[in-house]
C-alpha cells in the first residue's frame, strides 16, 4: 500500500469514527460524488414569501466543517464525472421533451414534423480516417466490421513537401493516427481555427435561411402571414411557421466541430404567439428537409480582414450534410435514441482529440502551442497567433473617426476570442443550445430537483440547515454566502462522500429496474 493510499484511509477512518459522522454525510449529500465541490460560508435564512419576515436564521459555523458544500456543476465528464452524469440526465430531458412533450411542454409536439440534421465542417486538408463501406454487424456498439483502406490512391504520389499523399492502412477505432493530417505543412490550421470560431455565426445565418425558405414556400402555397401582438402591445405580421431547434456541438478527431441539430416545425398562433401548435397542413417534413439542404448550399460567411489574411476566410459547411426523419416508436432513428445520443455528446469537449486543458494564459500557452509541433499544437498556436491584439492609429477628421494601421491605440477585434478559447481549439460556443420555445430549460429542471431535495426528508435539516421544525414549511431560503475554497478538505472525505453517492446511484438504478419489472409483469398478467 502506498503512502498516499494509507494516508487517505487513515483520514477516512478518522472521519467515520467521529460522533457526528452520519450528520456530516447527510450534510455533504448535495455535493456527494463531485470531484471538486464548492465550499461556501455565510448565513442562511428562512423567509416568509408573502411578508418577507425572517422566520429562522442559521450561520454555516453551526454546520459540519463550518461550511456549506455545493457541487461544482461542471458538464465535462473528464473534469467531474458525477456532475457530468447529472448534466447528461438534464440534457436528455431537455432534448426529449422537445420531441415528445412533458414537463410543461404539451404532448402535441410529438405530432410536429421533426428532422435530425448533421452539419459538418469542410476539408482543411487530407487526414487519416476510418470508413466502413457496409456494416454487417447487428449491434453497432460492438462493431467488428472490417474498415476500408484509409486513402487508397494508386496515382496520388507525394505532396509538395515530399510526403505520401496516400494511406493504405485499415485503421482501428482507437488508432491515434485518426484525425491527424497526412502532411502537417499542407494542412490549413489557420482556416480551421477561424472556422471553429465563426461556426456559431454560420449556424445562426443558416437557421435564418431555413426560415426564409419555409416562408417562401408558405407564400407560394397561399398560406398567409399572421398578425400577433408583441410585448409592447403592437400588431406585427410574422411568417405562419417557425423552426425550433435543439443543437449539440461535437468535436471531431481532427479538431473541427460539427453540429447535430433537431429542427421542429411549429405554427405561429395569432392569439398566443408562445403556444406550441402543429404547422399548417400544407407544410411537411419534406419541406423542412429541402429547406435545410437549400440553406447549407446558400449560406457562406466571409470573415473580416486580418493582418495575416487581408481578404478574410470563407466560412461554409462541408459537403456531408445528413438529414434524417425522427420517429417516436420503432425505427433506426427514434426520439429516445436521438436524445441519448445528444446528451452523451453534451458532456464531452476536446477529449476525443487528445487535448484536455483549462483556459490558457501567456504563462501556460507555450506548453501546448508550437508552430512546428503536432496537429493539436499547431491548432492552438494558430488560435493564439491569430487572436493577438491588432493596433490601429485613430485620427479625427470633421467629427468622424478614421482608422489606419499604427501603434498608438489598441482596439478589440472579432478575432480576439481565439485566444480566450484556444484551449477549445477556437470554438467558444456552448456545446448544447436550443431555441427558446423548443423545450424546457435547465434552470427549471434544477429548480425542480432542488425543491424535491428540500422536501425529500422533512425531518432532517439537510444542507439548508435553516430549521428542523414545520414552522419553516413553505418558506424561501435566502443565503448570504461567500466563496472560501473548492475541493474536499481531505482525500478521506472525498472517498467517503463519493462512495456514498455511488451507492445511492446504484440503489436508484436498481429501484428503477424493479419498478419497470413490476410494471411489465402487471401488463403480462
Amino acid at each position: 500500500m502506498s503512502t498516499l493510499t494509507a494516508g487517505r484511509d487513515a483520514q477516512a477512518l478518522h472521519r467515520a469514527a467521529t460522533l457526528g459522522y452520519f450528520g456530516w454525510l447527510e450534510h455533504t449529500r448535495a455535493a456527494g460524488g463531485c470531484t471538486r465541490p464548492i465550499r461556501l460560508t455565510g448565513t442562511l435564512a428562512a423567509v416568509e414569501p408573502g411578508t418577507g419576515r425572517v422566520l429562522a436564521e442559521r450561520h454555516t459555523d453551526e454546520l459540519p466543517d463550518r461550511t456549506l458544500y455545493k457541487a461544482c456543476g461542471n458538464r465535462r465528464a473528464a473534469q467531474c464525472p458525477d456532475c457530468a452524469w447529472v448534466y447528461a440526465g438534464d440534457a436528455f430531458q431537455v432534448v426529449r421533451c422537445g420531441l415528445t412533450g412533458g414537463k410543461t411542454i404539451p404532448t402535441t409536439v410529438a405530432a410536429h414534423p421533426v428532422v435530425f440534421a448533421t452539419f459538418t465542417a469542410p476539408s482543411f486538408g487530407p487526414v487519416h480516417h476510418r470508413h466502413i463501406p457496409r456494416h454487417t454487424c447487428a449491434p453497432r456498439r460492438r462493431c467488428d466490421c472490417r474498415p476500408a483502406p484509409c486513402r487508397a490512391r494508386s496515382t496520388a504520389g507525394t505532396c509538395p513537401h515530399g510526403r505520401p499523399a496516400a494511406c493504405f492502412t485499415r485503421h482501428d477505432a482507437d488508432d491515434p493516427q485518426l484525425g491527424r493530417p497526412l502532411c502537417l505543412d499542407c494542412y490549413d490550421h489557420d482556416h480551421q481555427a477561424v472556422w471553429n470560431h465563426f461556426s456559431g455565426e454560420l449556424w445562426r445565418r443558416t437557421k435564418q435561411a431555413i426560415e426564409r425558405h419555409l416562408t417562401a414556400v408558405c407564400r407560394r402555397r397561399g398560406i398567409p402571414h399572421v398578425q400577433v401582438v408583441t410585448d409592447s402591445g403592437r400588431l406585427r405580421r410574422v411568417p405562419p411557421v417557425r423552426v425550433s431547434h435543439g443543437k449539440v456541438a461535437e468535436m471531431q478527431r481532427r479538431g473541427a466541430v460539427h453540429f447535430h441539430v433537431l429542427l421542429r416545425l411549429d405554427r405561429v398562433d395569432p392569439h398566443d404567439r408562445h403556444a406550441l401548435v402543429p404547422p399548417p397542413a400544407g407544410i411537411t417534413a419534406d419541406d423542412l428537409d429541402a429547406a435545410v439542404h437549400a440553406a447549407t448550399r446558400q449560406i457562406t460567411v466571409t470573415t473580416p480582414p486580418h493582418p495575416d489574411r487581408p481578404q478574410g476566410w470563407p466560412i461554409a459547411w462541408g459537403e456531408q450534410i445528413d438529414v434524417r426523419r425522427i420517429g417516436t416508436s420503432d425505427g433506426d432513428v427514434t426520439d429516445a435514441k436521438v436524445a441519448a445520443y445528444l446528451a452523451k455528446y453534451a458532456t464531452k469537449s476536446t477529449e476525443v482529440t487528445g487535448h484536455c486543458s483549462t483556459r490558457l494564459t501567456p504563462d501556460t500557452v507555450d506548453a501546448y502551442a508550437d508552430p512546428e509541433g503536432d496537429h493539436l499544437a499547431r491548432l492552438i498556436d494558430a488560435c493564439w497567433r491569430l487572436g493577438r491584439p491588432t493596433h490601429h492609429h485613430v485620427t479625427r477628421t470633421a467629427g468622424k473617426t478614421k482608422d489606419r494601421q499604427g501603434d498608438l491605440d489598441t482596439t478589440p477585434n472579432v478575432y480576439a476570442g481565439l485566444r480566450r478559447w484556444a484551449h477549445m481549439l477556437g470554438y467558444g460556443g456552448h456545446f448544447l443550445t436550443k431555441a427558446r420555445r423548443y423545450s424546457v430549460t435547465f434552470g427549471l429542471l434544477r429548480d425542480t430537483r432542488a425543491a424535491y431535495r428540500r422536501t425529500e426528508h422533512t425531518d432532517t435539516a439537510g444542507t439548508a440547515g435553516t430549521a428542523d421544525s414545520d414552522d419553516t414549511a413553505g418558506t424561501v431560503t435566502v443565503g448570504t454566502l461567500a466563496f472560501v475554497g473548492s475541493g474536499w478538505l481531505t482525500d478521506g472525505d472525498a472517498l467517503l462522500a463519493n462512495t456514498a453517492a455511488a451507492q445511492r446511484r446504484e440503489r436508484q438504478r436498481v429501484g428503477r429496474e424493479e419498478l419497470a419489472h413490476e410494471a411489465w409483469s402487471g401488463v403480462a398478467a
